[in-house]
């Protein structure tokens, strides 16, 4: 069934007093930061984090301790002591945050507020992706011991832009034409995606530029708040709405739009299950999170990889050969994973191929046999959830062929091709590397109400955890 539009009670982002690093404070503000908290790679990544600064926020987002109860309180006693230090700061006031990054071509801008928070049946934000109940349940954990939201989720919603903002500044830097989406393919990286077409996130068209739009042009002609540039060599920039007549017209603008949840769906779906804890209206209902208007700023997509812990790859390939083509393909791994994108292309009627790696080999495996996928795949789904790579891996491959629980004990999920490669060399395990899937493909799933198996997609340019914060306990 599909979900219904937002009508006149679309998306409700509200000021807030944002919680923020005290620049004097700490080494620097790029050193505080890090990426999302299922971005981390661990545990390589998240030691290199700890040790860049012991006020960066990894200590909060995954804190380590001997067990759930305890790294929770941990967390919450850090971000108490922080706060009497003085190492973090609310802002006097409440505002809206316009977040740019830069990353060579890449240009993305959006607005950083408290989103009042809608179940699915409302049709305003639309997710696309089911979940992990235990991941929910220890995203929760930590929010009821911080009391405080301490990451922004990416949204995606199509505004009333020309589509040309973002594509023709990213189209300058690059030399380029930006169609592609917002320079961003995965050129020099190695990661196969999908550049966002300027498709966007659900809502209105239109001529003209909304008043979001206006606003964040406007406000990035000023001063920013904050500016930092990330040892990824990312530019961030952080610049703050107060002025009355601004935040009436993003209210005005926003409030004909929906949204579809590109990148937090673990932590939009912890929102949702703290605020039914309440029965009296607060700050639990609204959740922190980041919209960008990807019809002037397109997302790319890429995807996300497994990492199968207990699983060797000559145990993998015995299973997988049974029911799929299995071929050996040279590395090192941009060329194999050149060829994971062309076997992905080249069969249209049996789209469906996965990339292999351990043991120093890769091997490609396509053509899956339709008999198989017949006994395995569920019925009563769209043909295109049914066709998706995501669909195909959870319930021919790793239910069927290989009998590998989806625990975290035996599956690992990596948006980085190089580190899931780079474990399971060291497990002695198998990556299976995916290729992005179409952003067209999403948001068609999203608006018939139809999720897709969890981590199925990797939205970005995703934002830096650390800039801005929001406590429930401010008012």
């Amino acid at each position: 069934m599909s979900i219904p539009g937002p009508g006149g009670q679309g998306l409700q982002l509200t000021p807030f007093r944002g919680l923020r690093y005290v620049a004097e404070r700490v080494g620097s503000l790029a050193a505080v930061t890090s990426p999302p908290y299922d971005v981390v790679v661990r545990p390589e990544g998240l030691r290199e984090l700890e040790t860049a600064d012991p006020y960066n926020i990894v200590r909060l987002i995954l804190p380590q301790a001997d067990s759930p109860e305890a790294r929770h309180r941990q967390a919450a006693e850090t971000l108490r002591r922080w706060q009497a230090e003085g190492v973090l700061a609310p802002d006097p006031e409440p505002a809206l945050y316009v977040y740019e990054q830069r990353d060579g071509p890449t240009l993305q801008r959006g607005l950083i507020g408290a989103l009042r928070l809608s179940p699915r049946e409302e049709g305003i934000v639309l997710p696309h992706e089911e979940v992990m109940p235990h991941v929910v349940e220890d995203r929760a954990d930590l929010m009821r011991a911080t009391a405080a939201h301490l990451e922004p989720l990416l949204l995606a919603y199509r505004g009333n832009g020309n589509g040309t903002s973002g594509a023709s500044e990213a189209s300058e830097a690059s030399g380029t034409s930006g169609t592609s989406g917002n320079g961003a393919g995965g050129a020099g990286t190695g990661e196969p995606d999908t550049g966002g077409a300027g498709t966007g996130g659900a809502g209105t068209g239109g001529a003209g530029t909304g008043g979001a739009a206006r606003v964040i042009e406007s406000a990035i002609q000023r001063e920013p708040l904050l500016s930092t540039t990330t040892e990824d060599g990312v530019n961030h920039h952080l610049w703050r709405v107060t002025d009355p007549a601004d935040l009436v017209a993003v209210s005005a603008d926003l409030r004909h739009h929906q949204a579809l949840i590109a990148d937090g769906h673990h932590r939009w779906a912890t929102y949702l299950r703290l605020r039914e804890e309440r029965h009296e209206p607060g700050p639990w209902d609204f959740g922190l999170v980041l919209l960008v208007d990807t019809a002037r700023y397109p997302l790319r997509v890429r995807a996300i990889h497994r990492l199968l812990r207990q699983l060797s790859p000559d145990d993998a390939l015995t299973a997988a050969g049974h029911a799929f083509r299995v071929r050996t393909v040279d590395g090192p791994l941009p060329r194999a994973l050149e060829a994971l994108t062309e076997a992905a292309r080249a069969e249209p009627d049996a789209p469906n191929a996965f990339l292999l790696a351990g043991g120093g080999r890769f091997h490609l495996l396509d053509r899956p046999d339709p008999k198989l996928l017949a006994r395995t795949v569920p019925e009563g789904r769209p043909e295109a959830w049914r066709t998706l790579d995501a669909t195909v891996l959870h319930h021919a491959l790793l239910d069927h062929l290989w009998n590998v629980p989806d625990t975290p004990e035996h599956i690992g999920y990596i948006h980085d091709s190089v580190a899931a490669v780079e474990q399971a060399e060291r497990l002695g395990g198998t990556a299976v590397l995916m290729h992005a899937v179409g952003e067209d493909i999403v948001h068609e799933l999203a608006r018939q109400g139809v999720a897709m198996p969890h981590k199925s997609t990797s939205f970005g340019p995703k934002p830096a955890t650390g800039l801005v914060l929001r406590s429930l306990t401010l008012g």
